[in-house]
């Protein structure tokens, strides 16, 4: 196998070792970032006179063919190297001889790697941002469309009170917006470059840092070499992120697997996001949304290798460090396929609006309205509390909603009782007149609604 540190030892590695502490297998995705770094570290090069004219070009021309034969399938990234920038440099070598030796000059692999690292985490939460504006956008849709789709409203997963789907949906609109806010947020923070950290200690080099930060889109250098070649924060941040967007998923996909199930018949799941059974010819699995259900603990395991591997490492950089990839590229992966998916899911599925109604009429769900009603006509609130769970009881034994017993019957649970009771908890009154800030009647739903399509227009680009 291919090591740039082979000077220093008088006998090679043992096979075992070799593949042990390669990281070829999964660090090769970084080719990219890589080559990019590459290019960037030598233009500075060129810049500051420590490569020649001719040097900083020839090298840049090499380093550009290197990246476009990867992308075009000409070369193929082998296992023969410990990793990519052995590879990238081997393959520089290969074609400009001595001139591509002085690649290296002025930095180490250590911040070479967490160059490449955080390039490869800044793209991925860019792609996450722009996935979770996809679904929001689904969401407002669903929202636009379902103001007055009445529905049960829960709580311990018992119906509650009656709400619409767009006021349910928008509790998701919420969720997902403030994970794009975490995105946000982490990527001011995190857009620093490490790159001329060297392996600790910086370089006796006359690099411009602030160059090379400007060259890969970032605000500017990290302040300190041994913080630069050893922070791994940002990459925590995002897998917390992703693990927070997943629980929003697994939460969602839980509904909708309630939903969709024989009993509520809430939603129908479009053929494309399903799959029957091998044996029952009747079946129409949800198995989409318990794939994102289940997926979620694969991104947490993530974040919590991540955060163990962390917690016992001095400064500065140590090998442990290495293990900051294969989970976390396979999280980034699990969470975006998972939001496109989802998106997908959401976009296709169909709402039954009226088996939704009924099951709001069906479920009680007046029944702080009723209690409301008795307030408004002067009975105190506990003893309202108690005539109208009195009044429930009498319903559930008859088999029959509140708003079906007639006023005679009524009467004999309080004398407040008025015709206008029956209008004051239609399901509709009940929703419509919920107009604080928030809440799901459809004046405040609109201004709502304008808030979040006013949002989703502004809110552009992550950087």
């Amino acid at each position: 196998m291919a090591q740039l540190w082979g000077g220093r030892f008088t006998k090679e590695t043992d096979e075992l070792v070799d593949r042990f502490n390669a990281s070829i297998t999964f660090d090769k995705r970084l080719y990219k970032e890589d080559i990019n770094g590459s290019i960037a570290h030598v233009k500075m090069l060129g810049k500051q006179g420590i490569l020649t004219t001719e040097e900083t070009e020839d090298m840049i021309a090499a380093l550009e063919a290197i990246l476009n034969e990867i992308e075009e399938g000409q070369l193929v990234i082998t296992e023969d190297f410990e990793d990519i920038h052995s590879f990238v440099e081997a393959k520089l070598i290969e074609r400009l001889g001595d001139t591509g030796k002085k690649l290296h000059t002025g930095r180490s692999r250590n911040d070479q790697v967490a160059l490449d690292m955080r390039l490869y985490t800044r793209d991925h939460i860019i792609r996450t941002d722009s996935l979770l504006k996809e679904l929001l956008e689904t969401i407002l849709g669903i929202m636009e469309a379902h103001t007055e789709t009445i529905m049960p409203g829960f709580t311990h997963l018992q119906k509650a009170q009656p709400i619409t789907l767009a006021h349910h949906m928008g509790a998701y609109f919420e969720m997902f917006k403030r994970d794009r806010f975490r995105l946000s947020d982490l990527l001011r923070r995190m857009n620093y470059c490490p790159l001329g950290s060297g392996a600790l200690a910086g370089t006796t080099y006359p690099l411009d840092r602030d160059y090379t930060a400007e060259l890969l889109g970032f605000y500017g250098p990290t302040l300190n070499s041994m913080d630069g070649v050893s922070d791994r924060d940002y990459l925590i941040e995002y897998l917390s992120a992703c693990a927070t967007i997943m629980m929003h998923l697994s939460r969602f996909s839980e509904e909708i697997i309630i939903w969709n199930s024989n009993e509520y018949q809430f939603v129908e799941i479009d053929d494309a996001y399903s799959t029957g059974s091998s044996i029952m010819p009747q079946k129409k699995n949800p198995d989409i949304a318990e794939l994102v259900r289940g997926k979620t603990g694969r991104v947490y395991g993530a974040l919590l290798s991540l955060l163990t591997t962390m917690k016992g490492i001095p400064l500065a950089y140590n090998k442990d460090m290495q293990e900051d990839k294969e989970l976390s590229f396979d999280a980034m992966d699990t969470a975006q396929g998972c939001v496109k998916l989802f998106c997908g899911m959401l976009s296709t599925m169909k709402f039954r609006t009226e088996r939704m109604r009924r099951s709001a009429s069906r479920g009680f769900t007046n029944a702080t309205d009723a209690a409301d009603y008795l307030v408004n006509h002067g009975v105190p609130f506990r003893d309202a509390h108690g005539i109208i769970g009195r009044l429930v009881l009498y319903c559930v034994e008859k088999g029959i909603a509140i708003d079906e017993v007639d006023m005679e019957q009524l009467k004999t649970f309080s004398s407040a009782f008025e015709e206008d009771f029956y209008h004051a908890i239609s399901m509709e009154t009940c929703v419509g007149k919920r107009l604080t800030k928030g809440a799901p009647g459809r004046e405040a739903m609109e201004a709502v609604m304008l808030v979040y399509r006013n949002y989703l227009d502004e809110k552009g680009d992550i950087l």
